[in-house]
């Protein structure tokens, strides 16, 4: 027999993308028709939980909010409830609230908190599982980076986002015979850089799992010009960096778990092309336009799944575990397999032979084959 569940916690931490609210609404309808549980929304992430601010989530509540972006309980991606973040004076402070959110949620009767959201949540819902805190996680991050799924939702809004912006790129870059570099974000992982490029028809792909060799890069350039291609479009990840150097930091956020900000390694490549090969760059930086806007009805449809899904395990008392898709189904896998790990791109990925099969560069010198390069990079 399961644990019949009466009321749950939900929450949505880290940054916000698209299908955040959609999840939100299947756990709440699913919750009410199908198990007839009540719902709690806690307000910013696990600050909510914390400082015991939430608020009562029904059918009403979340009904004309599968198409909205961002998230209607709203979200932080500082508070981590074992680092938490106390201005004091003009400087901030670190201390342990994870007891102070487990006496928050115990006085508000909940059986279950399903949080949603990206690897910092979830390494975050690992410690508090092994605090006592009934916990269930939910897949989310742009960067599709979580380990134990094929997919989270808001990846596919991103990749729609960059490859439009990579669409309109195209024209002024064959206007002005230039080349054009399009930088995305994803952190440690090139799967958003990998996909838009390559819908996008990106002539060169950059990503942080394949540190690039300039060198490579230029006379990938120099080839097409030398063929007639008269411009050329370069994708490239946040976290890109060269053979032998480092990701570009934008800055460090002192009161944050991740303190790191990437960000501009675009310019870096630009100035570098011009320098060796006389051809005029420009950067375009998307930023956080590919967190923004309404999820794609992909993400709807997963965003979807995932909640429903997670309001079953939650009644079911399916507790310590993240929902998945996994050969097109959606199943769970325990947290604290999840927690602390990065899935990043690798050279055998089918959308990676695709690339090099259309000829698209990857920064790597034509001489070293893919695998060889990634290699001697990993063990370097």
């Amino acid at each position: 027999m399961g644990i019949k569940m009466k009321r749950i916690g939900v929450l949505t931490g880290g940054g916000d993308c698209p299908g955040l609210n959609a999840v939100i609404r299947a756990i709440v309808k699913t919750a009410y028709n199908d198990h007839q549980m009540e719902v709690i929304g806690f307000n910013d992430g696990y600050e909510g939980v914390i400082e015991n601010r939430y608020r009562s989530l029904s059918p009403k509540d979340a009904s004309g909010i599968l198409a909205l972006g961002g998230t209607i309980l709203g979200t932080s991606n500082r508070a981590d409830p074992f680092r938490f973040p106390v201005l004091e004076g003009d400087e901030y402070i670190y201390v342990d609230r994870s007891t102070q959110a487990i006496r928050n949620f115990e006085a508000l009767g909940l059986d279950a908190l399903i949080a949603i959201g990206g690897d910092g949540t979830m390494a975050a819902c690992a410690g508090m599982m092994a605090k006592g805190l009934p916990v269930i996680g939910v897949p989310k991050t742009i960067d599709n980076d979580l380990v134990g799924t094929e997919v989270t939702f808001g990846h596919d809004s991103a990749v729609a986002a960059g490859t439009e912006a990579v669409d309109r790129i195209h024209t002024t870059a064959q206007s002005h015979h230039r080349v054009m570099i399009v930088e995305v974000m994803g952190r440690y992982a090139g799967w958003i850089a990998l996909a838009s490029g390559l819908a996008g028809g990106g002539d060169i792909i950059l990503m942080p799992e394949f540190p690039y060799d300039i060198d490579a890069i230029c006379d990938a350039v120099k080839t097409r010009n030398a063929r007639g291609k008269t411009f050329s479009i370069v994708v490239v990840g946040e976290g890109a960096k060269p053979v032998g150097g480092d990701m570009v930091i934008k800055r460090l956020v002192e009161n944050s778990p991740d303190a790191v900000r990437l960000g501009g390694v675009s310019n870096q490549v630009a100035a570098q092309i011009e320098g060796l090969t006389n051809i005029e760059c420009r950067v375009t930086i998307l930023g956080h336009l590919l967190r923004g806007g309404p999820p794609t009805a992909f993400d709807r449809l997963l965003a979807t799944r995932y909640g429903v899904e997670a309001a079953h395990m939650a009644a079911r008392g399916d507790l310590g575990r993240m929902v998945a898709l996994q050969n097109g189904e959606t199943v769970s896998v325990p947290i604290e397999d999840v927690a602390g790990k990065l899935r990043l791109v690798t050279p055998d990925h089918p959308l990676v032979r695709a690339a090099q099969s259309l000829g698209i560069s990857l920064g790597v010198p034509t001489e070293t084959p893919l695998e060889q390069h990634y290699h001697e990079q990993t063990t370097a």
